[in-house]
């Protein structure tokens, strides 16, 4: 066997690996959603649909009439995510353009791997600092009784969300055609205006991506907001919402799955909640993939 076909062949087991490996992460969410699809499909048996979704009351245990609203619990979770995107944006979009154009490159070697590290972060470890240490300042900054609100799980899940943004927005600033920035400079324009009307409005597209993706990053996390919200099962009320306890739909499953009965209206209601949730996160990372396609697309 020669050389050459001997690195084809090579060349074709490693195409059918990678293959392979697409196929089965296919699998495996499609797999994921009819799960959630034929467990969650018998609890509307007993829940009308615009009940379950409109409806503000959950209590799933009341001994005279049953109720199966998770309004409360939606308008809870994009509550704590809106807040955790307001903070979250402007540091990490902050920090991907000091990365990307004026760190000095020894900086820019120790900040990348801090907040890479910064992912790898359990996400226990950081609904306990939200419980130690931000829940107290809260109650002392704005005089409330305790600091489970859904500020404290809006900057934490910030705090999480920061990685995804940061390296991502960065990877958008640097691929930027650098052509566009000399073109700036050329023309007379500082560094800080090339940076902000040139560089920045050239990314747009991928800071987006990067934006949705740490949404979805948000928007699907259960332990942290479980420690660090008070899950109070109450409709969050604007504008105070940020300073009351909420329970978010992820936190609710982690709390009662554990403890519903077997095959009840009860714990199929808890799978049609992940199915909402499943829906509500992949369409926000399908979009944000779709945007980041474009942008690549734009810049070949």
């Amino acid at each position: 066997m020669t050389k050459k076909t001997t690195g084809r062949l090579k060349e074709s087991a490693i195409r059918a690996f990678f293959f392979a490996c697409g196929v089965l992460a296919v699998i495996a969410l499609l797999g994921i959603f009819a799960t959630l699809i034929s467990t969650s499909f018998p609890a509307f048996k007993d829940i009308k649909l615009s009940e379950f979704l409109l409806s503000k009351n959950w209590d799933p245990t009341s001994p005279e009439m049953e109720e199966y609203g998770i309004l409360s619990m939606i308008m809870s979770s994009f509550i704590v995510t809106l807040g955790a995107l307001l903070i979250a944006v402007p540091i990490g979009v902050g920090v991907a353009a000091y990365l990307s154009d004026v760190a000095h490159w020894r900086v820019r070697e120790i900040v990348k791997p801090v907040v890479e590290i910064l992912a790898g972060i359990p996400s226990v470890v950081v609904g306990f600092l939200g419980i130690v240490l931000f829940a107290p300042l809260i109650s002392k900054i704005f005089n409330i009784g305790h600091g489970l609100t859904a500020l404290n799980g809006s900057i934490l899940l910030a705090i999480m969300s920061l990685p995804t943004i940061i390296s991502i927005s960065e990877d958008s600033l640097t691929a930027v055609p650098p052509a566009y920035g000399e073109a700036s400079l050329a023309l007379g324009a500082s560094r800080w205006q090339t940076l902000f009307r040139v560089k920045l409005p050239a990314a747009l597209s991928g800071i987006i991506a990067a934006c949705m993706l740490g949404m979805g990053r948000a928007i699907g996390e259960t332990m942290t907001v479980l420690m660090a919200t008070g899950n109070a099962r109450t409709f969050p009320q604007l504008p105070q919402a940020l300073l009351r306890s909420v329970r978010t739909m992820t936190a609710n499953i982690a709390i009662e799955l554990g403890e519903v009965p077997y095959y009840t209206a009860h714990y199929y209601a808890l799978f049609a909640i992940g199915l909402v949730l499943f829906v509500i996160t992949f369409v926000v990372n399908l979009v944000a993939d779709v945007v980041l396609h474009k942008y690549q697309e734009r810049e070949l």
